[in-house]
């Protein structure tokens, strides 16, 4: 059986596609740092988030142990009908929660939901299994606290690139204990999944030194560990899903295979491929990046109820 990348795309107006194709065209290739020097230079160079109002609470939650620094977003209109639970991407060695308050602040609004963001330990300096073990920590104080503090139980999870990454290491974890149940969904935008370099995918990826800086202490016959790269756990037992990725994405084909993976393993999983979009689309200013935002703040909205 043969499948046509065409049939998953996405079907997005035709003047959507023509602009974000512009769009791409006149924004110079970038590319990741390549050690740790220019990984300081790209950290001192990445602009201050802009505030938002009203601003999130900032306090610090405990679990299993370990204490993770969290941004709280409250809706401004009635009390929240659910909590999602938001990982921000960066290689796991750039990044702060703080990145995401626009998105957060409006996905608190819009759906009437509270929303928390994870400032989670970074690589180098804490490499794995630092961030998934903070992740973990701030899901289980939601399955702890969420009722008593929100006055609400209904919980959703969701990142974009390592942070997709991360949120599913910690559903794994979560399945693994036996509180995964507690989350109604999972919104994962263009995450990594193989860290090992041993699939196709994965090996388009394997000089990247965000690896090495994230797992560079790990032999890599151990990189397959679920934990590390989710694409080779056993995937039962999880929520649904909704996997977004660009059709230009160098991970297209890590989306792919995770997305086969989930529903071969009995989930219920959803894949949308934007056309013309390549990896972190949906951060970029074109109307695509908007379309899809939106289309993953209904099924969000759906999944909690």
């Amino acid at each position: 059986m043969r499948f046509a990348l065409e049939a998953l795309l996405v079907d997005v107006p035709d003047e959507q596609v023509a602009e974000a194709c512009a769009f791409y065209r006149s924004r110079a290739a970038g590319r990741g740092p390549a050690d740790f020097a220019e990984l300081k230079e790209a950290r001192a160079r990445k602009p201050a988030p802009r505030a938002v109002v009203p601003p999130p609470l900032e306090e610090t939650v405990e679990a299993a142990g370990v204490r993770v620094p969290v941004r709280v977003f409250l809706p401004a209109d009635g009390p929240p009908r659910g909590v999602y639970l938001g990982i921000h991407g960066g290689g796991f060695y750039m990044g702060t929660a703080a990145q995401g308050d626009e998105r957060h602040r409006a996905l608190a609004d819009a759906l009437r939901i509270a929303v928390i963001g994870i400032d989670y330990r970074l690589a180098p300096e804490h490499p794995w299994p630092a961030a998934p073990d903070d992740c973990e920590a701030v899901a289980l104080w939601l399955v702890e606290q969420a009722e008593t503090r929100f006055g609400t139980s209904r919980l959703a999870i969701g990142g974009s690139s390592a942070g997709a990454t991360l949120a599913l290491a910690t559903l794994l974890r979560l399945r693994d204990r036996g509180v995964v149940d507690r989350f109604a969904g999972a919104a994962l935008r263009f995450g990594t999944y193989d860290l090992s370099a041993h699939t196709p995918s994965g090996r388009l990826i394997a000089d990247e030194y965000f690896i090495q800086a994230y797992v560079g202490h790990v032999p890599d016959r151990d990189r397959t560990l679920p934990d590390i790269s989710p694409l080779y756990a056993d995937l039962s037992g999880l929520p649904p899903a909704l996997l977004v990725v660009g059709g230009e994405d160098v991970l297209l084909e890590d989306n792919l295979s995770l997305a086969g993976r989930l529903s071969a393993a009995g989930n219920d999983v959803e894949l949308r491929v934007y056309p013309a979009a390549p990896h972190g689309f949906t951060g970029h200013p074109t109307a695509l990046a908007t379309t899809a935002i939106e289309g993953v703040n209904s099924w969000l909205s759906e999944r909690i109820g």
